[in-house]
């Protein structure tokens, strides 16, 4: 019997889309900052969305956690309510349950090989231990800032949000910093990102800046540029993509309660961005998000279905690839 599947084993070696810590919990902003967030992004960053386990395995495997009661919003999420574990980036297996409280153990019957295991972020799991597997090698870290779109909203499963599909694409390690119903450019949470060890970055924010908390154009503009300008003094030289909001119909041309459009929003934010590039920041690029799916890939007038989150996620890939160089054809199975 080889040696890992014997003893329990920390899981923090094995744990990936870390950010911070607060206690055992992996968190998504930092608590000692939690401060001068807005009270919206430090509820969602409690939630682990997008961590994960990634392992090598022979045979069978075992988790033991300790989750926390379903949350309200999660609640409307069923994939949020998923066990998923991937190999060479198709699901081996899926277990829905209801977590008790107290510590539990998940047996996974896994094929053997490389794997990822995503625990239901719904439940806020806290990973403790494995047994069966060893940790697998560390990657590159993406740290990926956005909204409900860029958290995974509306994917049917963890694996399946952009920035997951994307990362395991690339090889990279994502973090994924998107906020349901919040990021709005605010300049905390871009110096927790200049403050962040991470190889590549990307930032997909603008949409919850037309309702919620409206912006006017010129508010826009100026909030990208000084959100660039925060971020780059932890990350001069950083590859990094900006994707404007994807399309959002009713909002379009229907001006907020500043008079803005979606539409204006986005062209202000395009604009801040390409003005950066031309005064000589060669390590950004810009991803306009109009264009990127239609409609039909809404489920609900605002966030993309799983067809969608995969155009996505190919969009943002070949823009990595191709406009900042980041290195293809290393992806978590190959």
């Amino acid at each position: 019997m080889p040696e890992e599947v014997a003893e329990w084993q920390d899981a923090g070696p094995f744990l990936r889309g870390v950010a911070w810590w607060d206690g055992d919990r992996c968190v998504r902003a930092d608590p000692a900052d939690a401060a001068r967030l807005p009270v919206a992004t430090w509820a969602r960053a409690r939630m682990p969305v997008g961590v994960r386990l990634e392992f090598v395995a022979r045979g069978p495997f075992e988790v033991r956690y300790r989750a926390a009661a379903l949350g309200t919003v999660d609640a409307l999420r069923e994939g949020s309510r998923l066990w998923e574990a991937l190999r060479e980036g198709e699901r081996v297996t899926a277990v829905q349950e209801r977590p008790r409280e107290g510590a539990r153990v998940l047996r996974v019957e896994w094929p053997g090989g490389p794997g990822v295991l995503y625990p239901p972020e719904g439940y806020a799991p806290v990973l403790l231990g494995v047994r069966g597997a060893r940790p697998a090698p560390r990657r590159p870290r993406w740290l990926v800032y956005g909204d409900s779109i860029t958290e995974g909203w509306s994917a049917s499963a963890p694996s399946l949000g952009w920035p997951a599909l994307a990362g395991r694409a690339l090889g990279l390690d994502t973090v994924n910093l998107g906020y349901t119903g919040a990021a709005h450019g605010e300049p905390a949470s871009a110096e927790q990102l200049a403050g962040l060890p991470g190889s590549v970055l990307t930032l997909a924010f603008g949409c919850n800046c037309w309702t919620g908390v409206p912006y006017s154009t010129g508010l826009m503009g100026e909030t990208v540029a000084a959100f660039l300008r925060l971020v780059r003094a932890g990350h001069p030289r950083t590859p990094l993509l900006v994707v404007s909001p994807l399309p959002r119909p009713e909002a379009e041309h229907e001006p907020n309660a500043l008079g803005a459009t979606l539409a204006g929003l986005r062209a202000a934010m395009e604009e801040a961005v390409r003005a950066r590039i031309t005064a000589g920041d060669d390590r950004l690029a810009l991803l306009p998000g109009a264009g990127l799916i239609g409609p039909g890939h809404l489920v609900d007038g605002v966030h993309p279905d799983d067809a969608g989150h995969a155009l996505v996620a190919s969009a943002v890939a070949r823009a990595l690839r191709e406009e900042l160089d980041v290195p293809s054809g290393n992806g978590f199975f190959n």
